[in-house]
């Protein structure tokens, strides 16, 4: 199902495209606390926001959890929300992938649209109609695939990022630029997310969603092609789950540029990816994204963590590589040497 992207600089504009023809009987918004406050005074008074109910939730992935998805069924359920109510997920990834599900489940499916607030749901977790929550220690390890009826895309809400946040999202970007082209992937590496101009990001961030969305159309349950878009996650994921179980929370994208150098490493050793490619991606990387610490002692745990992705077939610990950018090789099995050998190429690097 081809999704519904809105790109435009005017916000209420989009919003009004987004709600054009869509019957509903009651509105609510989900924000977390951040997006509460920076976020929703932009659109609360607009003409179809004014009677909208707020729901409001932790931020960060820590509160992608069972007990938060059952906080707002539960607001939900006490708003009076019935299976013509329309939900709008304002809010970064974690909130888009939340809100998602529980308005994909709540009533066995109500509508909903994303307004994707920071730059990685923007190019990532909002598009494609991937929804979910942690669970048990792991990542998205509960969800759905249900497509928001639109996402709005608008660089207002950019400016309100730390530069931290901005670079999580740019991670993804990379990634697409890698799955793409060398002159998209060249005009990525060049422009200046130190000191962005908006309105090149902007074009960026709708280049960056076609690709996406090319892929998703092709393969929208992910059987084939749309692993593409795992490329630096089985690597990116592990990392994230061991940060999280050891108190030290990182940003997904970090985790995901962190991967993508892991993976990188394991595409050239494995499918002939160029040696100046990689070195020219992990300068990039390090020189942005610093470096995740870790010591053998972790290597067995990060394998497992790597051993439970949802990718995998059996016990084979499944990556999606490249022979070079824009020659994707998708069901590509590795060792548990070879899994050693990439864990040492990243800690030595």
């Amino acid at each position: 199902m081809k999704q519904n992207i809105i790109i435009d600089e005017d916000i209420e504009s989009c919003m009004a495209k987004a709600m054009e023809g869509v019957d509903y009987d009651k509105l609510f918004v989900l924000t977390d606390t951040n997006t509460l406050q920076l976020c929703w005074p932009t659109i609360q008074n607009f003409e179809f926001t004014r009677e909208a109910q707020t729901i409001t939730i932790a931020p960060t992935d820590e509160a992608k959890t069972l007990e938060t998805l059952a906080y707002v069924w539960t607001a939900l359920q006490q708003g009076g929300a019935t299976r013509h109510s329309l939900m709008i997920n304002l809010g970064g990834g974690m909130v888009t992938d939340l809100g998602g599900f529980a308005a994909s489940t709540f009533k066995r499916g109500m509508a909903y649209i994303n307004i994707p607030t920071t730059l990685l749901s923007q190019v990532d977790a909002s598009v494609g109609g991937k929804t979910g929550i942690n669970f048990g220690g792991l990542k998205n390890e509960i969800g759905v695939f249900n497509c928001a009826g639109s996402v709005i895309l608008n660089s207002t809400f950019l400016r309100t990022l730390d530069h931290e946040n901005l670079l999580s999202g740019y991670a993804e970007m990379l990634k697409h630029g890698l799955l793409s082209n060398e002159e998209h992937w060249a005009e990525l590496l060049h422009f200046d997310i130190a000191q962005p101009n908006y309105k090149t990001l902007q074009h960026l961030v709708a280049k960056s969603v076609s690709i996406k969305e090319e892929i998703v159309e092709q393969d929208p349950t992910e059987k084939g092609i749309r692993k593409a878009l795992n490329l630096g996650h089985t690597a990116g994921h592990a990392i994230e789950s061991l940060a999280l179980q050891e108190g030290r929370t990182v940003l997904h994208g970090y985790a995901v540029a962190w991967g993508l150098v892991m993976e990188l490493y394991l595409s050239a050793k494995k499918c002939g990816f160029p040696a100046n490619r990689l070195h020219q991606m992990e300068a990039y990387i390090k020189e942005r994204y610093g470096k995740f610490h870790y010591d053998c002692k972790h290597y067995e745990m990060l394998y497992n963590f790597m051993r439970h992705d949802k990718k995998n077939q059996g016990s084979n610990i499944n990556f999606t590589l490249l022979g070079g950018i824009g020659d994707i090789r998708i069901n590509q099995t590795a060792t548990e040497q070879e899994i050693e050998e990439m864990l040492d190429y990243y800690r030595e690097s």
